[in-house]
């Protein structure tokens, strides 16, 4: 009989609700092994007031499906990964200027 080895890994979720009536918010997912090395992310706007489409996912990126990708309006298209961060900071300047586009008084 052969004991299966089971990997450690350490699972971090924040939502930030921007209007939980409406089911707005921003979502953040890692897990990381032991050693702190991000095995897998998704970063989330969810955004029904906007566009139903891929369950309100207005703009995401996750490296889901073994491979890294974006979600925009409804479409995936594969990116090119250089690091989480840099990937984070992409994702936050994206969402504000998603967010005032549609959310803003005029």
């Amino acid at each position: 009989m052969t004991k299966k080895s089971q990997k450690t890994t350490y699972r971090k979720e924040d939502r930030h609700y921007l209007d939980k009536k409406h089911g707005i918010l921003i979502q953040r997912i890692i897990v990381t092994d032991i050693q702190g090395k991000i095995e897998h992310y998704s970063l989330a706007y969810i955004d029904p007031t906007i566009s139903t489409q891929d369950n309100g996912r207005i703009l995401g990126y996750d490296n889901s499906h073994n491979y890294h990708h974006k979600h925009w309006f409804g479409t995936v298209e594969a990116i090119e990964f250089s690091s989480f961060e840099h990937l984070e900071t992409k994702f936050e300047e994206e969402f504000w200027e998603i967010y005032h586009e549609h959310h803003s008084k005029k």
